[in-house]
């Protein structure tokens, strides 16, 4: 493999404290290091990056791959070539396949497509119950010892609270966080989006803001009592955060991820005040948008280190699952591709700085399922992503990677993009050529 130098891009790695004009040098799948720009030595091959942004590959701790049993919706190698295009260079796949993933060796199995295809590098997560059914704790030990990065019940919160004690217990044997879905099986039944003003006028049922709240206040109390390691999924409300940060204050093991549509879609987006029509199915998610105020506080709680993270939440439906109406349509947004495009409104309007979201993206991900990724230190894999930050392009939503056309950012006008995303070494997506040599 040759040696390649990336010249004159502006390097963000967070997790080292760099944000400076240099060379980044990558031979052999690893990060040789970093320079000041000097010119390209004899039969080095160039990568123009001068006007780009040169960063550590993207983090996603919550991604649906599909694969097993529903490859109508996604495969392993159509969400990974997805995640490229979206600088995700390491995802973590959830386990609500069919059959779900229980046992080492269901694993096992997706490791071992996700290493043949040797797209972007995929993490597992088992789960909690086996068949995700709230009814018996999976082989979580085995899971760990075969490589799952967390264990979650996901779409569905872990069903009692006994069960979710033992779990966080078993995180303690295993060093695996519990990834839940916080969110009250019982206000939420039947409901298609946020309760309030939104919904009163739409006359559809929403969930109240509190089903998440009730259900993260359990989880915490249930991690202060076993001393276990709770991550909460997708969090959507104010309230949710506000008990987060009081948690850790505590000193309760807890941290969280956002997604991007809750960052920054609020549910009026079903009432058609944007490029959605009214009631339009694809702006249905679980948990769902929620109102300015909850964006504006999950906002600070992001840039304030409240939600150590943001996770994609990337779940693609096949076209009959969503071409339907709201009650019957099936919840999720196809998110990898669009994310950062998405997440770049926060820096151009001033919420967060761009070096702030390059860590929520990358190294304080990996921080939290301990992986080994998210940095460009001298020997780390040469996972990275050179991002146009000013760059303006429009969502076509038929030119996806992912077989998940899912997403009401069709036709929006973004501005921010993955240029080139390279993975141990090697160029596995680009937008255009900027390759020499």
């Amino acid at each position: 493999m040759r040696r390649t130098r990336i010249v004159g891009g502006r390097v963000i790695d967070p997790a080292r404290g760099v944000d400076q004009v240099l060379d980044v040098v990558v031979e052999g799948g690893r990060v040789v290091g970093m320079a000041q720009e000097t010119g390209a030595a004899a039969g080095e091959v160039v990568i123009d990056a001068r006007g780009l942004v040169v960063a550590p590959g993207f983090v996603d701790l919550h991604c649906h791959l599909r694969e097993p049993g529903y490859e109508h919706k996604e495969t392993i190698a159509t969400g990974t070539a997805a995640a490229l295009a979206g600088g995700f260079t390491t995802v973590c796949a959830m386990p609500n396949t069919l059959p779900t993933i229980d046992t080492a060796s269901d694993v096992a199995y997706v490791q071992d497509v996700a290493r043949r295809l040797g797209l972007a590098r995929v993490q597992v997560i088992g789960t909690v119950t086996k068949g995700q059914q709230g009814q018996e704790l999976s082989e979580m030990a085995d899971m760990a010892q075969a490589g799952a990065v967390a264990f979650s019940d996901d779409g569905r919160q872990v069903a009692t609270s006994r069960l979710m004690r033992h779990a966080l217990e078993y995180s303690l044997l295993t060093g695996r966080p519990i990834v839940d879905h916080c969110e009250d099986a019982d206000l939420a039944a039947g409901t298609v989006m946020n309760e309030g003003p939104v919904s009163a006028r739409l006359g559809l049922p929403g969930v109240p803001a509190e089903a998440e709240e009730i259900a993260v206040a359990r989880d915490l109390a249930l991690a202060r009592l076993t001393g276990g390691r709770l991550h909460v999924a997708h969090v959507s409300t104010r309230a949710a955060a506000r008990l987060i940060e009081r948690a850790k204050e505590e000193g309760i093991r807890v941290s969280a991820e956002v997604t991007p549509h809750h960052l920054l879609l609020t549910d009026d987006w079903l009432a058609g005040a944007h490029a959605t029509p009214p009631y339009d199915a694809r702006c249905r998610v679980n948990p769902p948008l929620r109102s300015a105020e909850d964006c504006e506080a999950l906002q600070w709680a992001l840039g304030a280190g409240v939600i150590d993270c943001i996770a994609t939440d990337h779940a693609p439906h096949a076209r009959v699952d969503k071409e339907c109406e709201l009650g019957a349509a099936a919840p999720g947004i196809s998110g990898l591709e669009t994310a950062f495009g998405l997440l770049m409104r926060l820096v151009h309007t001033g919420r967060i700085p761009l070096a702030t979201l390059i860590a929520r993206l990358t190294c304080d991900p990996a921080r939290v399922f301990g992986l080994d990724a998210g940095s460009l230190r001298p020997g780390a894999a040469a996972d990275l992503v050179l991002l146009d930050p000013l760059a303006e392009w429009t969502v076509d939503a038929a030119r996806f990677r992912s077989k998940g056309k899912n997403t009401p950012l069709d036709g929006e006008r973004l501005h921010g993009r993955v240029v080139l995303t390279m993975v141990n070494g090697t160029v596995a997506h680009q937008l255009e050529a900027q390759v020499h040599g």
